[in-house]
């Protein structure tokens, strides 16, 4: 058996009938479908098909996510960008650098030539005691007059040098480090150990380079419902970039405790007695908000760690009364569900044994007197 379906059928008008004058005012209906539009036959049999206009589709353009957020400062202005955090910007010529210095040696080679310039001038000007000149085997010279031009110039030039060699004598310490400058402009920084000499003329900066763990005092914080705490976290951190974190800022550490609060104000802490997934999740997204704000500094975070919470005082009382009464209720529907369950032993092990045969009113009354029993005796104190 096959199904057949046809379409509505056309109407022709019969030639000469009253419908002739309609038929050819109106076109003649070539498909007629639900699903279809009508289309004229004279525009399916053209000798010379010109252009025909077609009809499009309206194109679908994907939009980003987050593209129609008014989030931003331009929201007011009717700017459909999103909003993203200013990153502070440094000075990208601002990269630590090793200085150039010199081993201790050579200060002391410098100072103790500018020493020895000092006595042979001495000498040579005739002021050397006669006790000192006999001690360092030279002749005495005397009737010299006193120094001269020339001598003052010896005695200039070794004096200098003797200046020079030992004011850029230093000593470098492991975990420390010197931010050099010279005139305002910086000129590299140490981390070398050990007897170095660097030039005099540098202005010196001390920085500590060591890993370093900071606890700050108790800071504001809310949780995810907006309950006021109180947190104190501890911060593991060291400085990375010496130059960035002397010149770019005035104060690394300042900056850093100021991150750190802000840090908390941005993410939901765990409420005191929360799990320990809770309390990590937050101690993540801590730690890479301050990280992502210190590191333009030169100063790398390696983790915010809450180590106490509490809720605000203002909150304090509220909340322990909250918490009292979750606890009481939690302590009565375990003390309801134990009298339920001994109750229904009771009544269940004296019908099945046969010992009493109850109807619907006295198993009822059964229940009630027992579960008031129960009860009496769960709430009589203890000894």
């Amino acid at each position: 058996m096959t199904t057949t379906t046809s379409h509505t059928p056309e109407h022709v008008p019969e030639p000469g009938g009253p419908a002739d004058g309609a038929a050819a005012a109106r076109p003649v209906r070539l498909i007629h479908t639900e699903s279809t539009t009508e289309i004229p036959v004279h525009l399916l049999f053209r000798d010379d098909p010109g252009p025909a206009a077609v009809r499009l589709r309206p194109a679908v353009v994907t939009r980003r996510p987050g593209a129609g957020r008014r989030d931003g400062p331009g929201a007011g202005a009717g700017a459909a960008r999103e909003w993203r955090p200013a990153v502070p910007r440094i000075d990208p010529d601002l990269v630590e650098r090793p200085a150039r210095v010199l081993p201790g040696a050579a200060g002391l080679l410098a100072g103790a030539c500018g020493a020895a310039g000092c006595l042979a001038t001495s000498w040579w000007a005739g002021v050397l005691p006669p006790a000192a000149s006999e001690a360092l085997g030279l002749v005495a010279r005397t009737g010299t007059g006193g120094p001269g031009p020339a001598q003052w110039a010896a005695y200039a030039a070794a004096g200098a040098l003797g200046l020079f060699g030992f004011c850029g004598l230093a000593r470098g310490r492991t975990g420390r480090a010197w931010v050099l400058g010279l005139f305002g402009r910086y000129r590299g920084t140490v981390r070398r150990t050990g007897l170095l000499w660097v030039n005099p003329l540098l202005l010196r900066r001390r920085v500590d380079v060591r890993l370093r763990h900071w606890r700050g005092e108790p800071m504001q914080a809310a949780d995810r419902g907006g309950v006021a705490l109180r947190v104190a976290v501890l911060v593991v951190w060291r400085v990375r970039d010496t130059a960035r974190a002397t010149l770019a800022v005035e104060d690394h550490e300042a900056y850093l405790r100021a991150c750190v609060e802000a840090a908390l104000l941005r993410v939901p802490m765990a409420a005191p007695g929360a799990g320990r997934e809770t309390t990590e999740a937050a101690q993540d997204a801590l730690t890479r908000l301050v990280a992502a704000d210190t590191a333009p500094v030169g100063v790398e975070v390696f983790a915010v760690r809450p180590v106490r919470v509490e809720y605000a005082p203002e909150v304090a009382a509220a909340m322990h009364r909250r918490r009292i009464a979750a606890l009481d209720a939690q302590h009565r529907a375990s003390v309801l569900g134990s009298v339920v369950d001994s109750v229904e032993d009771t009544v269940t092990r004296l019908t099945t044994r046969g010992l009493v045969e109850l109807d619907d009113y006295e198993r009822k009354v059964l229940v009630k007197d027992l579960t008031v029993a129960f009860c009496a005796g769960r709430a009589e104190p203890g000894p």
